[in-house]
């Protein structure tokens, strides 16, 4: 019996405005979000070297290695750059913003807004609110946010947001998204280094407008856009409200499984931990000190190796059954008893689920 070889089918105009406006209904926008032909961090690139140029000043809160990347891409497109740092195991204050933007003047403000490396979450809608009260550009790494927090970028005033489908979403990490309000294109536009012809070029990926003729980007990797399509229907059928409490159901579930251990949350403020990583203090005990990930429990990334663990539970480890898994694997560690812990994590997913 012969086969029939259909072949390879390229992403279609449909498909293009289906995932479109799955993304806008997301981040409860009413402009489509730019569609990036790569992982996240390709978009957060693309946004630097859009707005970047002499001339142009930015405030860059840095709570995490990302805040730092970003800087520098902003500096290597001729901005100045004035940072606002904090220590890796705290997040930024409303009130320091505040001073900050008072202090330089900045034209435009970035930060990240979930740090899935240090496992802290920064008060985005009080920086935003405190950048409409300058009128400020404001850009945000929502990246691992999206889909774990809320993210209402029409209703808080966001300019450019960067977002991933590969953390709370539980979509693929090849293809990935950049909103961009009026006023964020307005400000690309008005950059003459902004790229064209790029694959660092916003413009370049620009949405249609109402009946604007229009071909789908052929480099969008295909597979990857329909995997993100269907990410986004099993969230819009779980409910992103359902989705967001689920992610935060894991952090509180996590948090008291470590207490129940007898560890310490790499975040000093526990009420600004991330609801998709709980970072742990490894202190002085060894026994943490892993090489390689076990399941969800991940050793930490560049300068905080050996300095504290992740437990990543995002997406479908957004779970009762992924946070235990991984408290069992931090008490295999330590050479303890897991069942007082595993029946903390119990008790705090059925108060919050």
């Amino acid at each position: 019996m012969n086969t029939i070889q259909t072949g390879f089918v390229p992403l279609t105009r449909e498909e293009y405005d289906k995932l479109g406006r799955l993304l806008a209904g997301l981040l409860r926008t009413k402009h489509t979000p730019v569609i990036i032909p790569g992982e996240a961090i390709l978009g957060i690139e693309a946004i630097a070297a859009s707005i970047a140029a002499p001339g142009r000043k930015f405030l860059n809160i840095v709570t995490g290695p990302y805040g730092t990347l970003f800087g520098e891409w902003l500096e290597r497109g001729g901005a100045e750059v004035e940072e606002l740092r904090v220590p890796f195991d705290e997040v930024v204050t409303a009130e320091a913003v505040e001073a900050a933007i008072e202090r330089s003047k900045p034209q435009a403000i970035s930060f990240v807004h979930a740090e899935v490396v240090t496992g802290g979450s920064n008060p985005a809608a009080a920086i935003l609110e405190a950048a409409r009260r300058h009128d400020l550009i404001t850009v945000i790494d929502s990246v691992s946010a999206v889909g774990g927090e809320e993210l209402p970028i029409d209703e808080w005033g966001a300019d450019l947001v960067a977002i991933g489908a590969q953390k709370a979403l539980g979509g693929p990490n090849g293809v990935s998204a950049v909103a961009v309000s009026p006023r964020g294109w307005d400000y690309i536009a008005s950059n003459e280094r902004a790229p064209r012809s790029s694959i660092l070029s916003l413009l370049d990926l620009k949405p249609p407008g109402e009946g604007e003729a229009f071909r789908v980007p052929p480099y969008i990797p295909t597979l990857e856009a329909r995997a993100l399509i269907a990410a986004l229907e099993a969230v819009a059928a779980e409910g992103l409200e359902r989705v967001i409490r689920r992610h935060e159901a894991a952090a509180e579930a996590t948090a008291a499984g470590l207490r129940a251990l007898g560890l310490e949350g790499w975040q000093r403020d526990a009420s600004r931990r991330s609801t998709l990583t709980t970072t742990v203090r490894i202190g002085g005990e060894e026994r943490l000190k892993i090489e390689q990930p076990i399941g969800i429990v991940a050793p930490g990334d560049g300068e905080l190796r050996g300095q504290l663990l992740r437990v990543n539970h995002f997406g479908a480890n957004a779970s009762r059954v992924g946070v235990e898994t991984a408290i069992k694997t931090l008490a295999g560690l330590l050479q303890i008893d897991a069942a007082q812990a595993i029946e903390a994590v119990r008790a705090a997913w059925e108060a919050r689920l």
